[in-house]
């Protein structure tokens, strides 16, 4: 068995509280996830994550291929052992990585071929390779090999990417179907296994995104993933694109969105029926110096807060919010200390997954009197 997903209800909204069962952990939906690029969430140590509530992170396959190696992590156990990280974990498939390396990638219907942006050496993705990566690393969720429709792409250049991904998608199922009990945890869970998500692409064409999905239901993917979003594309034309294809993905299936959003985005996604998302915006922000609060995103390098003795957020119960003021978070920055991205960052985190936790609630069957 790869999941399970038990819708616990939905709202007429679209909205949809439920409980998806991985192998490392049942996870509480709607979700969002942490972006752990390289095996970490860059400046948080993973016993912070777990007090923070976090039930599923990501991995980096491009990153996490080129360093340390798929291999080697396969030698260590997979990825949950290598970092010490004991609850669910996704993998992306690189397509996304090997996408933004426009200089140094060419594309043909057999893979893609790169270059590392670490030292220039030649690399080789198929989508089997990206399976066998993803096998080894062993998260609880790997993706298909996709290929990332730029914005603004015509519909020449949308219509050859979806045929790519489609053609792609199906040589990444098979593959993963013939090797997923490869996976290195599989002695410690029998009975369980990886599950493949599909990717919707299509660009900003309703008709192709629609064409992408059904393809990928009548593969019968594990769960289905829209993807090519936050691409620099307007929020509205994110927003029409999730519209379209939300209503048509299977309800017993999880539904993933992939790289959103700032807060009030994941909100109103989750609240359309999109059960899991992620995004580097909380983490990467934090490291400049942008946090996210109820009153609205603060600016900490400002001078204004040079001696400010509030905390970073009035509202928030964070394990900084209730410790550290903005004076100090502010002098962190100006010193150029490393406590200044793990302090912002774990700030970003609280608030992001406060989001969430808060629409679960919402969502939640009215108990019966």
């Amino acid at each position: 068995m790869a999941l399970a997903l038990d819708l616990l209800h939905t709202i007429d909204a679209g909205g949809r509280r439920a409980q998806l069962h991985l192998p490392h952990q049942t996870v509480e939906t709607p979700v969002f996830m942490p972006v752990g690029t390289a095996g970490t969430v860059k400046a948080v140590p993973q016993d912070t994550l777990e007090s923070l509530g976090a039930q599923i992170i990501l991995g980096n396959t491009y990153h996490l291929y080129l360093r340390p190696g798929h291999e080697a992590i396969r030698r260590m156990g997979g990825l949950h052992k290598f970092i010490s990280w004991p609850r669910a974990m996704l993998t992306d498939s690189g397509g996304f990585q090997v996408f933004s390396l426009s200089e140094l990638r060419k594309v043909t219907d057999e893979g893609v071929k790169f270059r590392s942006h670490l030292d220039g050496s030649s690399h080789f993705f198929t989508p089997e390779h990206s399976m066998d990566v993803q096998i080894a690393l062993g998260a609880d969720i790997a993706m298909a090999f996709d290929e990332c429709t730029e914005y603004p792409a015509d519909r020449a250049r949308a219509e050859e990417s979806l045929r790519l991904t489609m053609a792609w998608a199906r040589r990444s199922l098979d593959h993963f179907r013939a090797h997923q009990h490869e996976v290195p945890w599989a002695a410690d869970f029998a009975g369980r296994s990886q599950s493949l998500f599909g990717i919707v692409q299509g660009g900003m064409y309703r008709d192709l995104r629609k064409q992408s999905a059904e393809q990928l239901m009548e593969m019968d993917f594990d769960g289905y993933a829209i993807g090519g979003l936050s691409v620099g594309e307007p929020r509205d034309l994110t927003l029409e694109m999730i519209a379209e294809v939300l209503p048509m993905l299977p309800k017993d299936k999880p539904r993933y969105v992939m790289g959103v959003g700032y807060p009030d985005e994941i909100e109103q996604y989750a609240r359309m029926g999109v059960d899991m998302m992620d995004c580097v915006l909380p983490t990467r922000a934090a490291r400049h110096g942008l946090l996210f609060t109820s009153e609205g995103r603060l600016t900490i390098k400002n001078k204004k807060f040079a001696e400010d003795q509030g905390p970073p957020d009035p509202n928030c119960d964070c394990m900084v919010c209730r410790r550290y003021t903005r004076a100090y978070l502010r002098h962190l920055m100006q010193a150029g200390e490393a406590l200044s991205a793990t302090l912002n960052t774990i700030h970003n985190l609280a608030y992001y997954l406060g989001i969430m936790q808060k629409v679960r609630a919402s969502l939640e069957k009215p108990q019966q009197a």
